[in-house]
């Protein structure tokens, strides 16, 4: 059976707001067909890109449902439905698979710090809750706790656990899970400035921030390797690493919000605890999307933002 839910890179899209909070369905559904458009292989909702963590449970059942209509099963939906409590984690992974998600992404609990053990329980309760695949996701800088490679191995004992975002920036880590887990557990670069390195130690792509920003050239990184031209996909990477640098010099994901408005996509701001960027930091990353011919006033001020948006993504797939 094959269990790898995508091939390639994947969105981690942001929510868009309204300036009173609520979430922009209009805007999200222009975001996902500028995402197809631009050749994106899996969209990834309502995880630490789509402030998964401030939305209600409400929210997050309408915000799958919406994304899965969308797309109309033209690429994978994967739905964050992580938690730091066991039950409300199982909770999310039942609505979002009755909202239709192809897989699901579980994020390790945050603040509670887990044994190894826990870990395992936890990862198992949220596997069992339902039929579909299950992608961990390791980001230990933001949730306190590592899983171990050992914990992987066990993990992925469960048929339904079938990949992981590995965001731990540790490569000898990720080589020990491979060597581990093989092919049993699919590995995906949870960090952007790592893409290329991670396709070397054999994973099946990423989960990407700087997807929102350029989904074809996130994309032709990973199939250049794919089809053997790994210059091309280093390339790529050295490239846009000054650009995927400044999308991390705030907490994600500020900056990354910041940088679709001065694209012309109005997301709106990020939910409180998160808030906006200092002006002068602002400024340092609108400097960096000039560098990149990213920026929306470089378009004719004549053009609709329809036209924009699409001048914009053709710019962003090297068109």
């Amino acid at each position: 059976m094959n269990r790898t839910v995508f091939r390639g890179a994947g969105v981690a899209l942001v929510t868009p707001m309204h300036p009173d909070g609520g979430i922009h369905y209009e805007m999200l559904g222009r975001l996902i067909d500028l995402q197809l458009a631009g050749h994106t292989d899996a969209i990834v909702v309502a995880g630490t890109s789509g402030e998964g963590s401030t939305l209600t449970d409400e929210e997050h059942r309408a915000l799958v449902s919406y994304t899965v209509r969308r797309v109309n099963h033209r690429v994978p939906v994967i739905a964050g439905a992580g938690s730091n409590n066991t039950a409300h984690a199982v909770a999310l992974s039942k609505a979002a698979a009755l909202a239709g998600a192809d897989a699901l992404l579980h994020v390790t609990p945050y603040y509670n710090k887990a044994s190894q053990r826990g870990l395992i329980r936890h990862f198992d309760a949220c596997a069992n809750a339902t039929d579909l695949p299950v992608i961990l996701y390791n980001i230990p800088a933001r949730t306190g706790v590592n899983i171990q490679p050992e914990t992987y191995s066990a993990l992925c004992e469960n048929e339904r656990i079938v990949g992981v975002k590995e965001a731990s920036g540790n490569f000898s880590q990720m080589a020990e899970i491979a060597a581990l887990c093989g092919d049993r557990l699919d590995l995906y670069s949870g960090n952007d400035d790592q893409i290329a390195s991670a396709l070397a130690l054999g994973a099946k792509g990423v989960i990407s921030v700087w997807s929102n920003l350029m989904p074809c050239a996130v994309h032709d990184l990973c199939q250049h390797f794919f089809d053997g031209d790994s210059e091309r996909s280093h390339t790529l990477q050295l490239q846009y690493l000054a650009l995927i640098e400044a999308l991390f010099c705030d907490v994600n994901p500020i900056p990354v919000k910041q940088a679709l408005i001065y694209m012309g996509l109005d997301v709106g701001p990020c939910r409180l605890p998160l808030c906006e960027m200092e002006p002068a930091l602002a400024e340092k990353l609108r400097l960096v999307l000039e560098k990149y011919h990213l920026c929306a006033d470089h378009l004719d001020s004549h053009r609709t933002a329809a036209t924009r948006s699409q001048t914009l993504c053709r710019r962003a797939c090297g068109l």
